[in-house]
């Protein structure tokens, strides 16, 4: 027989964690022995790892005396029950970690394989190292937050750049970052931009995501806010698409 201290020490746990257990009618308290202490035997010790089992996987104290008092069927299929719960957040928690280590490798999402390579062709077309930084973080929203869009408007980009005419037009966005705004090729690429899109999309509308989706105008306000004179381009061919 083994008095409280050495159970504590023997099952991994505090004093007061037992006895806590014994209010909460966990573990049934003994009587005390003609010294005045408790004694505690080998089931005790079994009952605690049992316990203590429980309370780590994260089981409610309450809970776990319902499954002291189970019968043997219910408390297999309890633990089982359990184990998928704890699967589960293992699971849960290995996506978090990998989260973190893209974050430590500033890489704060996935992309598909296929936009991580259109990201590379970009620097081969002669777009700055900056808006090829851009398109990533903004890509890396897009697929966060529309998953079942994204991939449409990522394919209707790549199709955009596909078209040597198409192309140049994003070289010239990309390349007049530094411009001042009221330099006059902001305007003359401003209409050149308007004309490609009303030429490619005619009437219909360009893909877009949700219409309630708050996140093209946060997009835009990225770009924008990087260089007055893109803000100026995105403020003239908005007026000239409303025309």
């Amino acid at each position: 027989m083994i008095t409280i201290g050495q159970l504590a020490r023997y099952v991994g746990v505090s004093i007061k964690t037992i006895r806590v257990y014994h209010d909460k009618g966990l573990l049934p308290e003994p009587e005390r022995d003609a010294s005045g202490y408790r004694r505690y035997g080998a089931n005790d010790v079994i009952d605690l790892i049992k316990i203590r089992t429980l309370a780590e996987a994260g089981v409610p104290l309450a809970r776990i005396r319902e499954l002291r008092a189970a019968t043997a069927e219910d408390y297999e299929q309890a633990l089982q029950e359990i184990d998928d719960e704890l699967t589960a957040r293992i699971r849960s928690i290995r996506a978090v970690q990998k989260r973190l280590h893209r974050l430590a490798t500033g890489q704060p999402a996935p992309l598909p394989t296929e936009v991580g390579a259109h990201l590379e062709h970009l620097a081969d077309w002669g777009f700055s190292r900056r808006w090829v930084e851009l398109q990533r973080d903004l890509w890396i929203l897009v697929f966060a937050t529309h998953p079942d869009r994204a991939i449409t408007l990522f394919h209707d980009q790549v199709q955009s750049l596909s078209d040597p005419a198409l192309r140049q037009l994003f070289l010239d966005y990309d390349h007049a970052h530094d411009l001042v705004p009221d330099d006059p090729r902001i305007s003359d690429l401003a209409r050149r931009i308007v004309e490609a899109t009303r030429h490619r999309y005619g009437s219909d509308e360009p893909p877009e995501l949700d219409a309630t989706s708050e996140i093209p105008a946060l997009i835009q306000g990225t770009v924008n806010a990087s260089s007055p004179a893109w803000q100026r381009l995105d403020t003239l061919i908005r007026a000239q698409l409303k025309t």
